[in-house]
């Protein structure tokens, strides 16, 4: 392969790669891809065991995965183990780091919320001066998010909110239960508009790179992959100042190779693509990259009880579904102490209530469930992080991962932006559950530590300077040309939204353009 040059060479097979992957060789441009980890063998890689047969009786093996709130041992191994792949942060900043390596990454545990950003967060700093502007509008991405749409299916409602940007949708006709009207009307006496969510369909209960993306790559014939290959390193020719070569480790033999390529499309993800441009010292020249770093708050928010829904009356006439209030806040008049804004996932059970809610125990417990049982309402925050310059990534000269590559040093906090937008998120759900009829049970003012969300964003921001960004509005590199840059580190600010379906369009938009300046000799 030394010697092979490759037109393409697209690093990660998640839902930025995938979509790569799939506009460019349509375009008839053969591509490489090149993924960390395997190819997902349902059969051959998972087993069925009771919780007794395991050693850890189905918990965290302790120090495996310190970070990722969703392991256990029954799904340890889709995970990316700590020890082997470990990054390092100040122990009174913890950085929560989620990362998946198997082919199609982290589009295979997405939970579909699938929303577009509006020009409240494309023109931020227009609206409220703090940050800066993205080099496009709503204008410019919004052909792509219909397209996106199209693919993955995405089931909504047309609300006509100008902060909750409508979309071409599958229509949502569901009906709302009982509690959930209660809820909306709560909602009406305090100007807080509470719409249906919005999320991809899919195909076959799945709406990832591997089943929505990568098979029509496949059947051009125009793309070959390769699993379970480390990147270690860009290399860049000096004559012409643009990469021309691509260093990588294979997982399990620790082989090291390369391949040659007119053009790479970074798609690792936030961070890892960073830590590979960090790691290769390139592409850097304004001095921003790793900087900006920015997720969504998680973690505050109530929950409550219907109490007519208790001792047995809970009906799905009255109970069940879900709602979501988009960002209602800064929109036509100033929040006292925060800008930005914050939606709330609302969902209702028929179900149990987890016995945290309750300040009992023993009986009394049990009581207590078995009353509450099918009456449970929930409030769950996503809010807007600013995106600071002091909160960033850069290279731990210290600490190597398992194949010798030096891993990240994270250094991100919140701020009281951040913290007086959850206070207000939580007593505005209070007051509406309260106007609603419902017990409020528990409250939760606290956000859970950044990287909590899954939707690491910035470190390589686009814009139209390139002394104050990493990217041009195509996701292509100020510096380098043929090297463009598609996942989410792009992202100028954060929004309050799932960022995938932005991450999915601007990754059909750069590939599109990429296509167009190799047709005419640009790149």
């Amino acid at each position: 392969m030394a010697e092979e040059t490759v037109d393409v060479l697209i690093i990660g097979s998640g839902h930025s790669g995938g979509m790569a992957a799939k506009i460019l060789t349509e375009k008839g441009i053969s591509c490489l891809m090149l993924n960390a980890g395997p190819v997902a063998d349902l059969r051959r890689d998972t087993e069925l065991k009771p919780a007794y047969a395991l050693p850890y009786r189905g918990f965290k093996q302790p120090g495996q995965l310190t970070h990722v709130f969703q392991s256990n041992e029954f799904n340890a191994n889709t995970w990316v183990d700590e020890k082997e792949v470990p990054y390092t942060y100040d122990a009174q900043h913890p950085y929560n780091w989620v990362r998946v390596r198997l082919f199609g990454g982290r589009s295979l545990f997405w939970s579909r919320q699938s929303f577009r950003l509006s020009d409240y967060e494309f023109k931020g700093k227009t609206h409220d001066g703090f940050g800066d502007d993205w080099p496009i509008s709503l204008a410019d991405l919004a052909p792509y998010y219909s397209r996106v749409e199209a693919i993955f299916r995405v089931q909504g409602r047309v609300d006509g909110l100008p902060q909750y940007p409508d979309g071409n949708f599958v229509l949502d006709n569901s009906p709302w239960s009982g509690c959930m009207q209660r809820f909306i009307a709560a909602g009406k006496k305090l100007n807080v508009p509470v719409c249906k969510a919005r999320s991809a369909l899919g195909t076959d209960g799945l709406a990832s790179s591997v089943n929505l993306l990568l098979p029509d790559a496949f059947e051009t014939g125009k793309l070959k992959a390769i699993p379970n290959v480390v990147v270690r390193e860009l290399g860049v020719d000096k004559n012409t100042g643009r990469v021309n070569r691509v260093h990588f480790v294979d997982r399990l033999s620790r082989r090291e190779m390369s391949v040659k390529a007119r053009v790479v499309v970074l798609a690792a993800g936030t961070l890892e693509s960073t830590r590979l441009l960090l790691n290769s010292n390139i592409a850097n020249s304004s001095g921003v990259m790793g900087h900006y770093l920015m997720d969504q708050i998680y973690g505050p928010g109530i929950a409550c009880s219907v109490p007519e829904a208790r001792d047995g009356k809970s009906t799905p006439a009255l109970m069940g579904g879900g709602a979501l209030i988009p960002r209602f806040r800064n929109i036509d008049t100033k929040a006292k102490d925060f800008i930005r804004g914050y939606a709330l996932n609302i969902f209702s059970s028929t179900g149990g209530i987890s016995p945290n809610n309750f300040a009992a125990y023993g009986e009394e417990l049990q009581k207590k469930m078995d009353s509450y049982h099918g009456s449970g309402f929930h409030t769950g925050i996503m809010g807007e992080v600013l995106g600071r310059y002091e909160n960033h990534v850069s290279i731990d000269e210290n600490v190597v991962d398992a194949w010798g590559i030096p891993v990240l040093h994270i250094e991100t906090k919140y701020t009281d932006n951040e913290f007086n937008m959850a206070r207000d998120a939580v007593d505005t759900s209070i007051a509406m559950a309260e106007a609603a009829g419902f017990e409020v049970l528990t409250k939760t003012y606290d956000p859970n530590p950044p990287g909590y969300s899954i939707h690491e964003l910035g470190t390589c921001r686009m814009g139209d300077d390139p002394k104050t960004s990493v990217l041009n509005k195509w996701n292509q590199s100020h510096d380098i040309k043929n090297l463009f840059v598609v996942d989410g580190s792009s992202f100028t600010s954060a929004g309050w939204q799932n960022p995938t379906m932005t991450i999915l369009a601007l990754a059909m938009r750069a590939s599109e353009h990429l296509a167009e300046e190799m047709r005419h000799g640009n790149v």
